[in-house]
């Protein structure tokens, strides 16, 4: 399922875009620190992020250049301002497409499925038929749960989930070492590269959403957390789904 984050300060609007996208299944989640809408982005981890322009304390285009620097998610702007320059500064900026007010929910609708499908789908560069050694090489396996780095899918046995770009780098280290403690410090590292941003729990949430998609293949207890040193991957799990 396609986690999406919403930041739009206008209750009415929010409301309604994420009823919408949630009739199509999307987890929808609403952006409510809009001082802190980086943060928002590396707590939430969303494939893809609804920004509006106006917003309190700084603009949409602040905010969207604070979340390359930390992310390649697809941002669409949503806004009321309906000139080129506007929609020319989105993309300036790090935008990826921009929808005007009031809008028609197919059309957004259409765009968020196409920049989906673009990003992570059968458009995505990675499966754009690269040489077959190259795919090869972007499969890890252990035991038989295998990891496509490329397309970010966690596949097992007849099962497969997809992962954000921060739970398929999570699991990639620790699956690199099995059995083999990893620290938060070289986690946190690795999947940010400012950490005076990250608070210390978003690692942890990360590691949950890590554990909940191996849950959802039937896999549990494959990730412990070692008090105080940090994660490992167990050479044992326990699996549920034949």
């Amino acid at each position: 399922m396609y986690r999406i984050l919403i930041i739009e300060d206008d209750d009415k609007i929010a409301a309604i875009l994420k009823r919408n996208l949630e009739k199509y299944n999307y987890e929808v989640i609403r952006g409510e620190k809009f001082d802190q809408v980086k943060q928002e982005v590396i707590e939430h981890e969303p494939h893809l992020v609804l920004l509006d322009i106006n917003l309190p304390h700084f603009d949409g285009y602040y905010w969207c250049r604070q979340i390359r620097t930390v992310s390649n998610v697809p941002i669409i702007f949503v806004s009321a301002r309906t000139s080129n320059m506007e929609q020319v500064m989105a993309i300036e900026n790090g935008g990826d497409d921009f929808i005007t007010k009031p809008f028609d929910l197919d059309v957004v609708q259409a765009k968020i499925k196409g920049t989906l499908r673009r990003v992570y789908g059968e458009y995505a560069p990675a499966q754009a038929a690269e040489q077959e050694s190259d795919e090869d090489k972007l499969q890890l396996h252990y035991k038989g749960l295998q990891l496509d780095r490329g397309r970010n899918v966690l596949s097992w046995k007849d099962h497969r989930t997809e992962l954000t770009k921060n739970e398929s780098l999570l699991l990639q280290r620790l699956l690199s070492t099995p059995g083999i403690i990893v620290s938060r410090e070289e986690l946190l590292e690795l999947l940010w590269d400012d950490v005076q941003f990250v608070d210390d729990n978003t690692l942890s949430v990360n590691v949950g959403r890590v554990r909940k998609k191996l849950e959802e293949l039937g896999i549990t207890n494959a990730v412990d957390t070692i008090r105080g040193q940090g994660y490992r991957f167990v050479q044992e799990w326990e699996g549920t789904q034949s």
